[in-house]
């Protein structure tokens, strides 16, 4: 069946990218944007030097920030907290939601690690009250305490808290807040530019045939027939 969509072909694809001016500098600074919000200190400090590119903030800040992340990703969240505080005080004391997420995430190493009636004495004294101040943060405790009711915690509906991911996931959202605290975006800028152009292919697909951008790995041209 014929289409009505624009035919574009690969030759004049790729004469409409060529007239699209990038500069270098742009470039550069798009890559050291997520080279310093990933964390990479040593690829960032090198690619400073080959590039003269000037990250946006204090690189040794970067290594402080990755240290803080690893202790959470480890379960040293205790520690994770004075690193924290050592790097900005400010960051847990106007953030309520973020210290309580730690702090119920050494809840959560706690029963982990069978210690219950630690966990219990812990929870009674540094999570309840943040609880009855806080709808939200109630529910979460009851989620997590739920987790010492079942002798096997695979069982329980709730052994997600359990899984690395959500420790991950809480080491996520304390890289953020410090990145936040630094004046820096929390999340790189290079993953958002990519979901763009997805979404404009996804755009352009209505109306045209083109050469797509199918692997965002090579950014190989892919005509519409492959």
């Amino acid at each position: 069946m014929a289409t009505s969509k624009k035919v574009i072909t690969r030759g004049e694809w790729e004469k409409k990218l060529n007239a699209v001016k990038l500069r270098k500098e742009d470039m550069n600074t798009l890559v050291m944007n997520f080279l310093v919000t990933e964390g990479f200190v040593e690829a960032a400090d090198k690619f400073q030097r080959e590039s003269g590119t000037k990250p946006e903030i204090d690189l040794a800040t970067i290594t402080d920030r990755m240290a803080v992340k690893k202790a959470v990703q480890n379960g040293n969240v205790e520690d994770a907290i004075e690193k924290v505080n050592d790097l900005n005080p400010e960051i847990l004391d106007t953030n309520p939601e973020l210290f309580f997420h730690l702090q119920q995430q050494r809840l959560i190493e706690l029963i982990r690690q069978g210690k219950t009636e630690e966990a219990l004495e812990f929870a009674q004294e540094e999570l309840a009250p943040r609880g009855e101040e806080n709808q939200a943060f109630l529910q979460e405790l009851e989620k997590t305490v739920a987790l010492l009711v079942f002798e096997d915690a695979s069982n329980c509906p709730v052994k997600d808290l359990l899984d690395i991911s959500h420790r991950l996931k809480t080491a996520s959202e304390v890289n953020a807040a410090i990145l936040t605290s630094q004046s820096h975006e929390k999340d790189p800028k290079l993953p958002s530019l990519l979901k763009m152009l997805i979404w404009a292919q996804n755009q352009l697909d209505e109306k045209a045939l083109y050469p797509h951008i199918n692997d965002l790995f090579s950014g190989q041209l892919e005509d519409p027939s492959e």
